[in-house]
């Protein structure tokens, strides 16, 4: 399904490329011949023409490329070619997260990568996976170090516990807020409970250290340090990533240091011996279960169906329409079936695709050829006449067509090569389409309720449940491998037409 998306144009040309014929100009055409073909608005274009690609990031027209991704004006950038983005490896893995996180798309045309597809989705990963590599690598260094600078009691970055600082390495009793860390121990072992020890020292003007009032949450985390007794814990978290939660390591790799406690063990052991006691009393934290088609299933009167506790149908509050989970489960996986068709079908869809677009390649290679060869004889004539061989009336006879001509194939060439652009992607993603169809279909039994939830959310746009039919609207697979949106079956039309 074309999406309507406003994009921008990136325009990378060395000096060197233009040199060698490489306009500015014909790259601008080409990626407006491909945006055109997907039916996206263009919004501006980022020139760097003559910008070389070791470090662009800096430039000014891609800071402000970043700035329109980030706060929406666009949602992709096309470009010619991976090394026009960036040739600097580090670089393109930033580009890459950036659009990643803000879910714009990158579209490079000669390496067939467009990220609004389900194919092109897959450079996503695998930039994912370089970067993901390369954080482990360091991380793994920087691991390495940590055991042994924790036990020599190192700071290993970061501030100290509240209670505490940092002098020449050496971790020692703050002089303002040690009482309070004091203080905080006393009045949990007297009240018992994390919320009235925060509001107590909000009253009494303590605050923490970045000036914030304390919170039941906070106390207890400085409960559960040991820090306060003189057991300083360290390398027992590791970070899940970057925006994410910590997790605790095994307690085979923490590492107590001896340090000056605040309290004494007594008082530590009182307040934890409470705090094992109250978790022990909570009752467990539930998670409702969400439904396979919660927020994507309405009735025909325009409410949205859910499925109430201890019921096994979605209803419509308003007009109480219904239809059972399973009912609906079933429907749905026969939806799927119907985009597959039978093997000989794809192979010949395949080949069919494959055909028209070795015939706009090979139409291609002949404009180059005939561009070359005009460019060759208007040469030779300008050589004739400038040795006076050909008279300027048969040199301008012999010369204009051939300029003309020119021209033509110049204009000509661009728009091609963004047709190819534009079927070597569709086509590219339609293969994909198939065989995740048939995947879906085949594994569907086997999959969890979380897989086939996540299958749902990607590819349901709505479900719309009627008095005696069903319609379900999926976001990008095609309802048969014919039955392409009109906007594309009336340009490969076209394309073969012209071929």
């Amino acid at each position: 399904m074309n999406i309507e998306k406003s994009i921008g144009i990136w325009i990378r040309v060395s000096t060197e490329d233009q040199a060698q014929g490489e306009s500015p100009e014909h790259h601008e055409r080409r990626a407006r011949y491909y945006a055109e073909s997907k039916g996206w608005h263009i919004h501006t274009i980022y020139h760097l023409e003559g910008v070389s690609g070791k470090a662009v990031m800096d430039h000014p027209e891609t800071q402000r490329m970043i700035a329109d991704i980030k706060n929406g004006t666009i949602s992709g950038i096309i470009f010619s070619k991976l090394a026009r983005l960036a040739r600097n490896t580090k670089e393109l893995l930033d580009f890459a997260e950036l659009f990643r996180k803000h879910h714009a798309d990158l579209v490079s045309l000669q390496e067939s990568i467009d990220t609004s597809s389900p194919a092109g989705r897959l450079f996503y990963t695998m930039i994912a996976a370089m970067a993901q590599w390369e954080r482990e690598e360091i991380s793994e260094r920087v691991a390495a170090s940590v055991p042994v600078r924790a036990k020599l009691g190192k700071p290993l970055g970061g501030q100290a516990p509240f209670g505490y600082q940092w002098v020449d390495q050496e971790l020692i009793p703050h002089p303002k807020e040690a009482p309070v860390r004091n203080l905080l121990h006393e009045l949990f072992k007297e009240y018992k409970r994390k919320r009235t020890v925060a509001r107590i020292l909000n009253e009494r003007g303590y605050r923490t250290r970045n000036g914030s009032n304390f919170s039941g949450t906070t106390v207890g985390r400085l409960l559960e340090d040991p820090t306060v007794m003189g057991k300083r814990r360290a390398n027992y978290t590791k970070s899940l990533g970057e925006g994410k939660h910590w997790e605790l390591k095994p307690e085979s790799e923490w590492v107590y240091v001896d340090v000056e406690p605040i309290i004494s063990e007594e008082l530590w052991n009182e307040c934890t011996a409470i705090l094992e006691e109250q978790k022990k009393n909570q009752k467990p934290i539930t998670k409702r279960g969400t439904h396979l088609f919660t927020g994507h299933i309405f009735c025909t009167c325009g409410g949205k169906m859910y499925v109430p506790s201890r019921s096994p149908k979605y209803i419509c509050q308003t007009c109480r329409n219904k239809i059972g989970e399973e009912d609906l489960e079933d429907i749905f996986r026969e939806q799927l079936h119907e985009f597959i068709i039978s093997p000989d079908e794809i192979a010949e869809y395949l080949k069919n695709s494959d055909k028209s677009l070795k015939e706009k390649e090979e139409l291609y290679t002949h404009l180059i050829q005939e561009k070359n060869s005009i460019q060759k004889e208007m040469n030779s004539l300008i050589q004739l006449h400038q040795s006076g061989e050909l008279p300027q009336k048969g040199f301008a006879r012999h010369y204009q067509p051939l300029e003309d001509r020119l021209e033509q194939i110049e204009n000509q060439l661009p728009e091609l090569q963004g047709e190819i652009d534009f079927l070597k992607i569709y086509y590219l993603s339609s293969d994909e389409i198939i065989h995740e169809a048939q995947t879906l279909y085949d594994q569907w039994e086997v999959l969890s309720d979380n897989e086939k939830r996540l299958i749902v959310e990607n590819t349901v746009d709505t479900i719309t449940i009627g008095d005696t039919d069903i319609s379900i609207n999926l976001n990008y697979l095609p309802s048969s491998l014919e039955l392409m949106t009109e906007r594309q079956h009336n340009l490969m039309d076209s394309l073969l037409r012209q071929a």
